[in-house]
């Protein structure tokens, strides 16, 4: 992996995920200078694997990780252990980093990802990625037929306990703070429909013992009584979606909202809406599994790459 490198490059990707590493690769390849700038913070650390990515499938986030650092060194891209803290326009872009170095580049690849808040209920912190999980597409094969606990943190939650109940029988959707009138009778029938138990009131707690879920405790004044507790063996949660966006509106990028936050507008290969500027993997949506992020980096290297060629052939015709 290359630690080394000088101010100018013809690419600089901000975010060393799937994503950005993916956009790297096509951009080494095409024989382009570019640069990766990561901080080291990638969203899927609490996951021992990950799954559902053909070939890949179980491996672990640090080493999938790692394979595309030395991957992208064979071709002769440079990678700094840093954080882009500001980005401005000049001839191209400017990016500084928090070490002090300035950075040029001719075109910018945003893979700054998005970070999960999670609701403040004790233990699900802390076992977050292991059995207190999010996406069933990611870990529900890992704990099929076990107890399922969902914790509610808005009316979309109804949602998940559907589509969770696919993996397991045993579902209980947990309201905590979301007020029974505040499902549809829609809800209710479908609920009903797949089987799935709700449980109005706050919950507690997450109950952990010898390293393991076993269970929900709600609080003391629950419709269900003082503290009563549900076993359970995971639990599914929604955490609130912080899409890492700093740069891409100091470059002044068109943002839309969405049930899942502001993400930039963009073309099918991740061009927001300032010329030069790409966003990819969960910079530019919620919903990006690792092996969406890498197609979308692909993509944008692609296109960055002939974006790039045909700018330099225009300006030698003009010349």
């Amino acid at each position: 992996m290359t630690e080394t490198h000088t101010g100018t490059y013809e690419v600089v990707v901000v975010g060393g995920g799937a994503a950005g590493l993916s956009a790297a690769l096509v951009l080494g390849r095409s024989r382009r200078r570019t640069l990766v700038v990561d901080a080291g913070e990638p969203r899927n650390t609490p996951a021992a694997h990950m799954q559902g990515y053909l070939t890949r499938d179980g491996m672990s986030p640090a080493e999938f990780l790692a394979l595309g650092r030395e991957e992208i060194a064979r071709y002769g891209v440079d990678l700094v252990r840093d954080r882009a803290v500001d980005v401005t326009k000049d001839d191209g872009f400017a990016v500084a980093l928090a070490g002090g170095e300035t950075v040029h580049a001719r075109r910018i690849v945003v893979a700054t990802g998005l970070k999960d808040e999670l609701p403040d209920v004790p233990g699900v912190a802390e076992r977050f990625g292991r059995d207190v999980i999010h996406c069933p597409y990611c870990h529900g094969w890992e704990v099929r037929d076990q107890a399922f606990g969902v914790l509610a943190t808005t009316p979309m939650s109804v949602h998940q306990a559907l589509m969770v109940s696919q993996w397991s029988k045993d579902v209980t959707l947990f309201l905590h703070t979301v007020a029974e009138s505040e499902l549809s009778d829609d809800d209710l029938r479908r609920l009903a429909a797949a089987g799935v138990a709700v449980v109005p009131g706050e919950v507690a707690e997450l109950i952990v013992e010898d390293d393991q879920l076993t269970g929900v405790r709600l609080a003391a004044d629950t419709p269900s009584g003082e503290g009563a507790t549900h076993p359970r063996e995971a639990v599914f949660v929604a955490p609130r979606a912080v899409p890492q966006t700093g740069l891409l509106e100091k470059l002044g990028a068109e943002l839309q909202e969405t049930p899942f936050g502001a993400y930039p507008v963009v073309d099918p290969t991740g061009l927001t809406t300032v010329p030069g500027v790409w966003a990819v993997g969960n910079a530019m949506g919620f919903a990006e599994q690792v092996v969406n992020a890498a197609s979308a980096g692909y993509r944008a290297g692609a296109m960055i790459n002939g974006d790039l060629l045909m700018t330099d052939l225009d300006a030698t015709v003009r010349a």
